[in-house]
């Protein structure tokens, strides 16, 4: 009986104790975490090599640094409400700093250091080695350009601008071999490396590798905010103070628009423009092209780098809204080097933690913990933003990027590259090329020779597509090769279609497909308005400049696949069932209708013959009874079942047919 009454009260007391809350949960775990990745680390700097174990002890410092704020940072780096758009008083227009003179230029320029993020490989263009030692342009590389440009500054005005290249222990090696060709230039060239941290295995919170001499796969650079410290620590900061120079101008090596700007020199050397600033970030007009890119905002009264990852997922379209943060980061940043000296040695950057989670080859799930340099704008005194030309940022991040810095689009001098003066606009044309073409093997495969683009406004191509000699592209030009057939785009094809007034656009299909240019306006109406019909083997005998209407019809019957459609534009695939007859909805003046090919391909005639009087009724139809571009929605999306369901009864046919196809 005793037994039985003491352990009901014992159970009860039990029950009732304070139990940890879910706050003091997460920090027991927290410390757990910090503690296990401690004394790991402990752990590594001991294997390794005496001569390299204070560098690591170092790197390995301020990596748990880094680890420790990630277990803190449990909420939104950034409130949201407090996000305000740039004022204009702390963005400087160019066109303003333009307007100085520019005196003692030699001077100037020995006060300037000039750092290049070295760190990339080119993986993700097919490529081995550093990113940097890729050809882009006359067989000359990232690097050639710019130790080529640097010299040029250093000859015309009898200079010394040294160059220093940030590598990763993944380019280094490699980096300094490419750079004993350099050594009878006129150019200094430093080295340096960014930290290197282990990989964090996602379940355990701990260290991937077990030793310092672990293979690579095991460890990252952090990213290229690590540059300053990194800078410092290698001591060239220092280095570079005491030989009198004041500021350094630091950017990616693939961004073929970052060269010196004299103009931006002079305005922060110039000490009458007022209180100097310790930090300047590039910015330039931002386009739909360019809505993931980070953002210079207002946050607590200071200028603030704002990244997509970063933004609560409510407001990503208002991040992403060009008509309320309209520029964005170029990451080309001017840095007072004394200033930088100060925040790394007094611990005051504080930059956002980039969390990069990854799946390696083996299956293992890591966590990398990365900073990015333009971050730091808000460690500095008198930050502000400087809203330059596009020109001042090219980067070459795919083929798509390569294939406009190869073309006749830009010129070549001194190793910077400037857009051609035959352009009637200074934009760049919007490039897509498809998976066939993501290496730089496979890209330079399929040209013959690089097309002329001087009029062109935006090129897709996907599919097995190659390009003959002296092709010229211009306007807009989609061509789009099924999966298992090819197009091959004939030397001195000329690929465009004309209006008098307005710019027309050719789309090139490998399956069956109907282009109308067509345009409301009289004076928009197309010089040769003609449904053309072609399949691959057609492309030979098509002229792609067709002086009178011209019918070719396909050898075989395919439909398209709604993946496809999506191809052509960000709108929703099933809108390509219908056209607009509003001049600027689609593509300035013309619009597309695929029909399904649903006969048997021995009645090419009667195809021909219901596909061309099928569009003609439907576009004389919405002429009738749409009077504006409201109603016309209105109707689209009343005739919207009926439309998919034509579609989808199309499809079936067609698959029905298909055996019996040329």
């Amino acid at each position: 009986m005793t037994y039985l009454c003491v352990e009901p009260e014992t159970s009860f007391v039990k029950s009732h104790r304070r139990t940890p809350s879910d706050i003091e949960f997460k920090e027991l775990m927290r410390r757990d975490a910090l503690a296990g990745m401690h004394k790991e680390l402990q752990k590594l700097v001991k294997t390794a090599e005496p001569k390299s174990q204070e560098k690591c002890h170092l790197e390995m410092d301020q990596f748990e640094q880094l680890f420790s704020r990630y277990l803190q940072e449990t909420g939104p780096s950034v409130n949201w409400d407090k996000i305000k758009p740039i004022p204009d008083d702390l963005i400087k227009s160019y066109a303003d700093i333009q307007q100085a003179k520019l005196v003692n230029i030699k001077e100037m320029l020995n006060q300037l250091v000039v750092v290049k993020l070295n760190g990339g490989l080119g993986t993700s263009m097919g490529c081995r080695g550093p990113k940097s030692a890729i050809s882009v342009r006359n067989d000359l590389t990232f690097l050639d350009l710019t130790v080529q440009q640097i010299e040029y500054l250093n000859k015309t005005y009898g200079a010394d601008v040294p160059l220093v290249l940030m590598n990763s222990f993944n380019t280094d090696e490699d980096t300094k071999k490419i750079l004993c060709k350099y050594a009878q230039v006129k150019v200094r060239i430093f080295t340096f490396n960014q930290s290197r941290f282990p990989r964090i295995l996602h379940e355990s919170l701990l260290p991937l590798p077990k030793s310092n001499s672990d293979n690579s796969n095991s460890w990252y650079p952090p990213g290229h905010g690590d540059v300053y410290a990194s800078f410092y620590n290698a001591g060239l900061l220092q280095e570079f103070l005491n030989d009198g120079r004041k500021y350094m101008f630091l950017s990616n090596i693939d961004n073929l628009g970052a060269t010196v700007d004299l103009h931006i020199l002079n305005f922060l050397l110039n000490t009458s423009n007022g209180p100097v600033p310790e930090f300047v970030m590039e910015v330039t007009d931002k386009t739909r092209g360019d809505i993931k890119g980070g953002t210079l905002v207002e946050y607590e009264g200071k200028p603030r780098l704002l990244e997509i990852a970063q933004v609560p997922k409510e407001q990503v379209d208002e991040f992403k809204s060009v008509s309320k943060f309209k520029i964005f980061n170029t990451n080309n940043l001017w840095i007072n080097m004394e200033a930088m000296k100060r925040v790394v040695k007094e611990k005051q950057l504080h930059m956002e933690i980039i969390v990069n989670n990854k799946i390696l080859e083996n299956g293992v799930n890591v966590i990398q913990l990365e900073t990015a340099s333009g971050a730091a704008i808000k460690c500095f005194e008198g930050a502000m933003g400087i809203n330059v030309p596009r020109k001042r940022f090219l980067p070459v991040k795919t083929t798509s990027d390569l294939l406009l810095v190869m073309s006749n689009l830009y010129s070549m001098r001194t190793g910077a590259l400037e857009m051609s003066k035959l352009r009637s606009f200074p934009s760049v044309p919007l490039v897509k090329l498809g998976a066939n073409f993501q290496t730089v093997k496979e890209f330079l495969s399929r040209f013959a020779s690089i097309p002329d683009m001087i009029e062109l406004d935006h090129l897709t191509v996907s599919g097995d597509v190659t390009f003959g000699k002296s092709v010229s592209l211009k306007g807009t030009v989609i061509i789009i090769a099924n999966h298992g057939s090819r197009i091959d785009i004939p030397s001195g094809a000329v690929n465009n279609l004309y209006g008098k007034r307005e710019r027309l656009s050719l789309l090139f299909l490998s399956f069956p497909s109907c282009l109308f240019p067509f345009s409301p306006s009289p004076f928009l109406t197309p010089s040769s308005p003609s449904p053309l019909f072609f399949s691959p083997p057609s492309l030979y005998s098509l002229p792609l400049s067709p002086p009178s209407p011209l019918f070719l019809f396909p050898p075989s019957l395919f439909l398209p696949s709604l993946s496809h459609l999506s191809l052509f534009m960000s709108r929703p695939p099933l809108s390509f069932l219908f056209f607009s007859l509003n001049n600027y909805y689609f593509h300035r003046g013309f619009f597309v209708i695929f029909l399904p090919s649903f006969l048997p391909s021995f009645l090419p005639s009667f195809c021909l013959f219901f596909s061309f009087f099928f569009s003609l009724f439907y576009c004389f139809f919405l002429c009738s009874f749409c009077w504006s571009f409201f109603y016309l929605n209105l109707l689209i999306i009343f005739f919207l079942p009926f439309f998919f369901s034509f579609y989808l009864f199309s499809f079936l046919l067609s698959c029905f047919f298909l055996p019996f196809s040329w």
